[in-house]
């Protein structure tokens, strides 16, 4: 990595701002990955879908659930009238299936508030249950086209390396991180859309967290992390990492297989087996289970859905 002194997005003057959008847009055009949900017969449904599957898992997991998933419940109204046990099953294997049960209640609240379509205020996208503030800023820019800005880990890596000279974002979104984001984005609302997606982008391909390009970048000589010399990580020491084997996670997961793959219901003594822990684990992960509305049952039968049966 070279270490050439060079100015940073933040210390630019304004007009610089137009040569960093067309730089990005230009290698955005060139390197785009088509996603189905980037087509232009994606549906905002669609968009909405997609980005809740994306939260914490990634792209190359999320595009055939996707695809089967518009496929079955092509509208907010055709998912909000299936049953629990379906769509939990249709989730699969993505991960954190309580996804699954916000995105029916969304779609729900949708119908409900919004005659079944999905609403192009960002507040009212807010509104919605599971909706938080980069969900809402991601429909509203990728499915509605209009001004919004979007923050997540890989525009706020991309963007902190360019105007801060950061390695990593700090663990919580600041105002001041906002403010910075909200004045790179262009003004025109087509224009600042394939911005936001450009630098996201950027931040999956070339500017990763752990091996960037940084030769590849075509932003690099505007970058104040590269002129800095590449500082490291100063939060690493505050950053928690999330456990998996051995953990409560692991064992609802293998719950929730066993009974995704059951053609009938299953005991309280079937499940702890399937959990493969110890049992006191195995029944306090059951019943969390049960209280998040994943499962239904008692220690006779269990069923995936709070509304099954």
């Amino acid at each position: 990595m070279s270490t050439d002194p060079s100015p940073s997005a933040s210390s630019a003057p304004p007009h610089a701002h137009a040569a960093l959008h067309a730089r990005l847009l230009a290698w955005f055009d060139a390197h785009r990955r088509d996603l189905p949900w980037r087509a232009a017969t994606a549906t905002p449904w669609g968009v909405l879908v997609s980005e809740i599957m994306l939260q914490q898992t990634p792209v190359v997991r999320v595009e055939g659930p996707w695809t089967a998933w518009l496929e079955r419940w092509p509208t907010p109204a055709a998912l909000a009238a299936a049953p629990t046990e379906e769509v939990l099953r249709a989730w699969g294997r993505l991960g954190y299936p309580r996804r699954a049960l916000r995105l029916r209640q969304c779609a729900a609240a949708i119908v409900d508030r919004h005659d079944g379509a999905v609403p192009t205020s960002e507040a009212d996208l807010l509104a919605l249950p599971g909706v938080g503030s980069y969900t809402a800023a991601a429909v509203t820019a990728f499915a509605h086209g209009r001004r919004a800005v979007v923050l997540d880990t890989n525009v706020r890596r991309v963007l902190g390396r360019l105007t801060e000279g950061t390695a990593l974002p700090r663990p919580h979104l600041t105002r001041e991180e906002t403010r910075r984001a909200d004045d790179l984005v262009p003004d025109d609302d087509a224009v600042s859309a394939r911005w936001n997606i450009a630098v996201m982008e950027l931040g999956a391909l070339v500017c990763t967290a752990r091996s960037p390009r940084c030769d590849d970048c075509p932003v690099r000589d505007l970058c104040a992390w590269r002129a800095a010399g590449y500082p490291a990580d100063e939060h690493a020491a505050t950053r928690r990492t999330q456990a998996w084997h051995g953990t409560d996670r692991q064992v609802r997961g293998r719950m929730m297989a066993a009974l995704r793959d059951a053609t009938g219901p299953l005991t309280r003594e079937q499940l702890v087996v399937a959990a493969g822990s110890g049992n006191e684990q195995a029944h306090r992960s059951l019943d969390s289970l049960v209280a998040d509305g994943l499962v239904s049952g008692d220690a006779e039968s269990y069923v995936l859905g709070a509304d099954a049966g």
